[in-house]
């Protein structure tokens, strides 16, 4: 919990992708967990075109981190987590304006900060459980090289992506990321973003939506949360609102209409797990409290790592 607080509370000058890669390393050693972290050429290879897209405006480097906890004896399950990890969300071409949060934007990687703190939680307790942590680690900046709205991506699954909006970037990472995780054989992913404005509209600061089309891992999860004291509410995947995500040059574009933006966040992210139980978590609300909501301690929460574990242990 304090790691994932420090990360998320730390300034984008002091916590950047290498930073992010090298806590990853730390915990890796300490713990005794593989850690495999993919550089820009390493993901070419890959195809990991929504990935890199928003990483190309930033002077620092990519860092696809992958940190694996396997357990001594034969795993009773094998499932991945997989964070949104934004060090620094400026919106791109499409730049966040006044009063748009971007002096916040060094929270866009709570994702990322509470899978870290998971997995040293996981290093430590040492479950028989097999559990890959993975995070596609990037700025979203603003330079010649960046993406522009229009242009066209291709994800390491094939699928097209028409880019209306720059400042819908995480959902472009966490792509390449869910790709990455099912090819791994798991019997279950679960993504957590600081995705939408849309879902803290819907449900405020206080709690995170959880949607999912399986109904063993919602479960697992509301138990999980309800055992740790955060808070879930599950949303509706509403397979009808797609239609605000097709493109006539694409597979999809990378947002819909401003209704229901949390829901269509999710939708698009489904066009990325094939097969295997999957649930996303959009976190925006709950990873930081502001002083002037009436929280005695303000800051960032550390949130969801319990909720994390408690899946992982349950």
């Amino acid at each position: 919990m304090i790691l994932a607080r420090e990360l998320v509370a730390a300034p984008a000058n002091v916590v950047d992708p290498i930073v992010l890669a090298e806590t990853a390393e730390a915990i890796a050693n300490e713990f005794g967990l593989e850690l495999q972290i993919l550089e820009r050429e390493d993901c070419e290879k890959l195809g990991m075109g929504a990935f890199l897209g928003v990483a190309k405006a930033s002077d620092l480097p990519p860092k696809f981190i992958h940190l694996t906890y396997r357990p001594a004896g034969t795993p009773r399950r094998k499932v991945a987590i997989v964070g949104k990890g934004l060090t620094f969300d400026s919106g791109g071409l499409n730049i966040k304006g006044p009063g748009s949060g971007v002096e916040m934007m060094k929270t866009d990687m709570g994702g990322a900060a509470a899978t870290l703190g998971a997995a040293k939680v996981i290093g430590q307790i040492k479950p028989d459980v097999e559990v890959h942590f993975i995070s596609a680690v990037t700025e979203n900046m603003i330079s010649g090289r960046a993406m522009r709205p229009g242009d066209i991506l291709t994800a390491s699954n094939g699928k097209t992506i028409e880019v209306n909006n720059t400042d819908a970037e995480g959902r472009l990472t966490l792509a390449d990321a869910l790709v990455f995780a099912e090819k791994l054989g798991v019997d279950a992913i679960v993504d957590l973003a600081t995705l939408t404005g849309a879902c803290v509209v819907a449900l405020g600061d206080d709690m995170g939506g959880l949607w999912s089309e399986d109904e063993a891992i919602a479960t697992q999860l509301t138990q999980a949360a309800e055992l740790s004291g955060e808070k879930l509410w599950r949303m509706p995947m509403e397979d009808k609102y797609f239609d605000g995500l097709k493109s006539v040059v694409a597979d999809m574009k990378n947002t819909g209409p401003r209704a229901g933006g949390a829901i269509t966040a999710a939708l698009f992210l489904k066009q990325f797990v094939k097969e295997t139980p999957w649930a996303h978590l959009d976190i925006a609300g709950p990873v930081w409290k502001d002083k002037e909501n009436g929280y005695n301690n303000p800051g960032a929460t550390g949130f969801p790592v319990r909720t994390l574990v408690n899946w992982v242990l349950g």
